[in-house]
């Protein structure tokens, strides 16, 4: 019983410290999405050629809803099959708002942004080589959308509204500065991550606790190859717990590197889900199929590298 008690009362505490810091990160990013969030969409939806370049750097940087928007803009056909595969891969959900809030892990952020980086523009640019065919189709269609003679039955700015987390919707441009636009998404969703932070930690707390850490890490020593697989299929949960999940793992060292950049590689939020529910479901599952085998691949390599 002390022992179940002593776990609780280390993972709120470490949860805890976490809080001022993740509510800054998450208001610095509320300001980002009010200032720059649409024209990083319509940046994606003009790219054109460039669209797995643009589509890499907009994932690479923590929004609350940029696998969203990139989704809704493919499945309106306004971005290539490897925009939407670059933005997949450069996106990490919630992991690099988690790991700035634990200063002491920062230098982990670096690799992990630059292998995704690479990842995301190598497999979007190769990917969209492979259909260029298919994507005749998609450029075509946004020559006449740039032109503006499109389709009047087309709704392009849908897409620009889909909800993200927490029934957010992340470009906001026609919203007014006020001190509830600023602080209340980030005061909900420090919350709701708080929350996931403290469940994993205590669950973590727990398995050191009665199993013993070295055990742990003995039992997951010899598990070396599967830990990417099994965090790739944690990455394609459509929610933020899972990239928080993967992340505590590594900064606790119950996974390896490679398993992390596996299961944040295939962290594709909740983009994952307007993909099954707007696209075509052969052609969703193929692409949420594409993803998990890159990801594993990537996992598999960087943990041979010894990274």
């Amino acid at each position: 019983m002390d022992m179940f008690l002593d776990a609780c009362i280390d993972a709120l505490i470490d949860s805890a410290k976490m809080l001022p810091l993740l509510f800054i990160i998450y208001v610095a990013i509320e300001l980002f999405e009010l200032k720059f969030g649409n024209r990083m969409g319509q940046a994606m939806a003009r790219a054109g050629k460039a669209g797995p370049a643009i589509g890499a750097i907009a994932g690479i940087i923590p929004q609350c809803g940029v696998s969203v928007i990139g989704t809704a803009l493919y499945t309106q056909r306004l971005v290539t099959i490897g925009t939407l595969f670059a933005i997949y891969l450069a996106t990490s959900d919630e992991a690099i708002p988690v790991i700035l809030s634990q200063p002491d892990q920062i230098s982990t952020l670096v690799p992990l942004l630059l292998i995704k980086l690479v990842v995301a523009l190598f497999v979007g640019y190769a990917i969209d080589l492979a259909f260029r065919r298919r994507n005749k189709e998609v450029f075509e269609h946004l020559k006449h959308y740039k032109g503006g003679n499109d389709d009047a039955e087309h709704h392009h700015e849908q897409a620009f509204e889909e909800k993200g987390c927490c029934g957010h919707v992340p470009t906001a441009e026609d919203k007014k500065f006020s001190v509830r636009t600023l602080f209340y998404h980030p005061l909900i969703h420090t919350l709701k991550i708080f929350v996931f932070i403290l469940i994993v930690s205590l669950v973590l707390n727990l398995l050191f606790a009665f199993v013993g850490e070295d055990v742990l890490a003995d039992a997951l020593a010899g598990q070396t190859f599967l830990q990417p697989v099994i965090a790739a299929l944690i990455g394609l949960i459509p929610n933020c717990a899972a990239s928080v999940a993967i992340t505590e793992f590594y900064l606790s060292g119950v996974i390896t590197f490679g398993a992390a950049v596996a299961g944040l590689c295939a962290s594709g939020g909740l983009g994952i889900l307007v993909l099954l529910k707007e696209d075509a479901r052969i052609d969703a599952v193929k692409i949420i199929g594409g993803l998990f085998a890159i990801s594993v691949v990537v996992g598999l390599i960087v943990q041979a590298w010894g990274i």
